[in-house]
């Protein structure tokens, strides 16, 4: 059995996106599609398309520099001492 880095894709209502992938790109997610879906990943066949934001999700999930520059951007800036004069 194949390991795919995506599971099963959960059934979510989705938000309108649109984007233009190059070519390559879409052969890649069209042919990722059909892996996951002879690979038991996928009950019915997959619609390329929907494989994008898992993608997405995945790969930021997985970005430790991403994750490192979101916890900073979370934190409050350090307060600066008064100084008295």
């Amino acid at each position: 059995m194949t390991k795919l880095k995506l599971g099963p894709l959960e059934d979510d209502k989705p938000v309108k996106l649109t984007i233009e992938l190059p070519a390559a790109v879409f052969r890649d997610i069209k042919s990722y599609a059909e892996i996951l879906t002879r690979s038991g990943g996928a009950t019915a066949p997959t619609d390329p398309a929907k494989l994008i934001t898992p993608m997405i999700e995945r790969f930021m999930a997985t970005d430790r520099a991403f994750a490192k520059a979101r916890r900073n951007a979370a934190q409050p800036a350090p307060a600066s001492p008064e100084r008295s004069g």
